[in-house]
């Protein structure tokens, strides 16, 4: 199995405007997904009949196939992505939800926001963080990049795909807006624990929420470059997850960690998990549930080893 895709695909014209990462905010930082279903299973959450979880736009199919899959034994649960990683921890502190989503570890920001919470994370899966770009820019030359060239094009120095081998064709610079765990993945690859500098000024810069959005904002706009989960271009081999100093994001190198941005997936609760929602998490773990992660071009606990 590999995270990498082909095909030659013409794109749109780029959308123009300029965002900073401080404060940013997109429709789709609103609720991507809703999977309600209804059924007479009682909830962990006070004063609702039914599970509530919110948060990572990548960890959301799997939790969404989840809760569809407990449909038939009387499980009510809502999935949802507000705010992506982020946004979910924070509902869970302030007791909004069950389950928090998350593509990122929790940070002491985290707990001191929320020092009322008794955050416990559980490990459902991983994922494979590509550097993502168009076909039309790998077939032009660029076939990998380094550390200092992914840098220089997500801080705006390097404006022009000619300049890392590639066409003579502008870089449109798609950045995740702040709290996205995507985003912190490649902030670790780049700055590992340096704080990033201040985003560009430039018409060729634009913030991003969720996965889909960005994908379809790579695939509508030439030359353009996005950090994004391998796991949303499977199926769309306009998009490349290019090799990052010369290696892979195969499922071996992201099994084996030689790939450098591979990022765990987490399902979070206030507490140990009890009744329904340890019900609901247990599936996800079970060999039956473990199955959704591939069916999403994620790795398996077992996969990763754990």
């Amino acid at each position: 199995m590999s995270f990498l895709s082909t095909e030659t695909r013409r794109a749109a014209p780029p959308l123009t405007g300029r965002r900073v990462r401080q404060g940013a905010s997109v429709a789709s930082a609103g609720l991507l997904l809703s999977a309600a279903l209804t059924g007479c299973a009682g909830s962990a959450k006070a004063g609702s009949d039914a599970i509530q979880a919110s948060g990572s736009t990548t960890v959301a199919p799997v939790a969404s196939d989840a809760a569809e899959a407990l449909k038939a034994k009387g499980l009510n649960i809502t999935v949802a992505t507000q705010g992506g990683s982020a946004g979910g921890i924070s509902q869970l502190g302030t007791g909004q939800i069950n389950i928090a989503l998350s593509s990122k570890p929790l940070s002491d920001k985290d707990h001191k926001a929320y020092p009322d919470t008794d955050f416990v994370t559980t490990q459902i899966g991983a994922d494979a963080v590509g550097v993502i770009i168009t076909k039309e820019v790998v077939d032009g030359g660029v076939k990998g990049l380094t550390k200092a060239q992914v840098a220089g094009l997500f801080e705006g120095r390097i404006t022009n795909w000619k300049e890392v081998g590639g066409p003579d064709l502008q870089v449109f610079v798609y950045d995740k807006e702040p709290g996205r765990g995507t985003r912190e993945v490649l902030d670790k690859f780049i700055y590992g624990k340096g704080e990033p500098p201040a985003p560009p000024k430039s018409a060729n810069y634009a913030v991003v929420g969720g996965n889909l959005e960005t994908r379809n904002k790579l695939k509508s706009t030439r030359g353009s470059i996005a950090p994004l989960s391998t796991g949303f271009i499977e199926g769309h081999p306009d998009l490349v997850a290019v090799p990052l100093e010369g290696v892979a994001p195969t499922l071996a190198n992201v099994a084996s960690g030689t790939y450098p941005m591979t990022r765990p997936l987490y399902v979070i609760t206030n507490g140990k998990p009890q009744g329904t929602v340890k019900q609901y998490i247990d599936y996800i773990l079970s060999s039956e549930g473990q199955k959704l992660l591939p069916k999403h071009g994620y790795l398996t606990r077992e996969q990763m080893g754990l």
